[in-house]
């Protein structure tokens, strides 16, 4: 009770947070509400991504003792434990897990294919990364916070998790074969919001807080056409910014979210509202 109204239950500071997937479109976003929050974060992506523009200038004003970036394959146990082995040496044993790193194909991709021509290769990628990937990083970093007693797993899931894509958001692009939201991607975060709900029932006795953080579309620059269909399907009438997403975060990595687990959390706008 004597934590009641208390605004420093949002506060990170002494917490060590791990984001996978740090060099994309989402991963600086996290990182920076980590930070600003006074968590000290490791960033984990694979060696050869390529970094956003967002993340590089995260990381050129980050102090080395606030943030620094290790490699890692989510789909290679041997290099997440020497990622918390460097972590644990680093700063210190990891409390706060985003789960960020998956695999999508946006409308400017290259190579599509019609839906029956979808190779097995493409569609057993995605669901390795995004629900497999997620699950390795939960055994080996959630191991040491069920030695410590406490920790926070989020899960970025999608609101295509809950509903399926509209084909008619993507009509507009003239190509042979159409542009197709993968057929695996909201299937890939069904399973992983439904993860989310079975570590959070098994880890709860040991003080293990897991929820699932499910983003509506992210503004980034997409066709105006995309943005005008798409935005007109949205309650509150626009796409979401980065600001939008920060607070949710920081909610379910501090104490502010101290009694909720297994939950859904939805930042569409209202999208899967209707």
């Amino acid at each position: 009770m004597g934590k009641y109204h208390n605004m420093n239950l949002f506060r990170l500071d002494g917490k060590v947070a791990v984001v996978t997937g740090a060099k994309g479109l989402l991963g600086p976003v996290w990182i920076r509400a980590l930070l600003d929050a006074g968590a000290r974060v490791i960033g984990l992506d694979l060696p050869k991504a390529r970094p956003s523009k967002a993340y590089d200038e995260l990381f050129n004003k980050a102090g080395s003792d606030q943030y620094m970036f290790m490699p890692g394959d989510v789909l290679n146990r041997l290099s997440l434990e020497r990622a918390l082995e460097r972590c644990r040496k680093t700063f210190d044993v990891p409390t706060i897990l985003i789960n960020n790193a998956g695999v999508d194909q946006p409308p400017s991709a290259t190579k599509g294919y019609h839906f029956e021509d979808i190779p097995f290769e493409v569609g057993l990628h995605i669901l390795k990364v995004n629900v497999l990937g997620a699950f390795q990083m939960i055994q080996v970093f959630g191991k040491e916070m069920v030695k410590e007693k406490t920790g926070s797993i989020i899960n970025i899931g999608s609101l295509y998790g809950s509903v399926s894509p509209d084909p008619h958001f993507y009509d507009h692009i003239k190509t042979d074969p159409p542009f197709l939201k993968p057929p695996l991607y909201g299937p890939s975060k069904a399973a992983l919001i439904n993860l989310t709900k079975y570590v959070a029932v098994m880890w709860g006795k040991h003080g293990i807080r897991v929820n699932a953080l499910s983003p509506g579309g992210v503004f980034n620059n997409q066709h105006p056409l995309f943005i005008k269909k798409f935005t007109a399907r949205v309650p509150l009438g626009r796409m979401a910014y980065p600001n939008d997403l920060t607070g949710p975060l920081v909610f379910l990595a501090s104490d502010a979210s101290q009694y909720i687990t297994g939950e859904n959390i939805k930042v569409d706008g209202g999208f899967t509202a209707l």
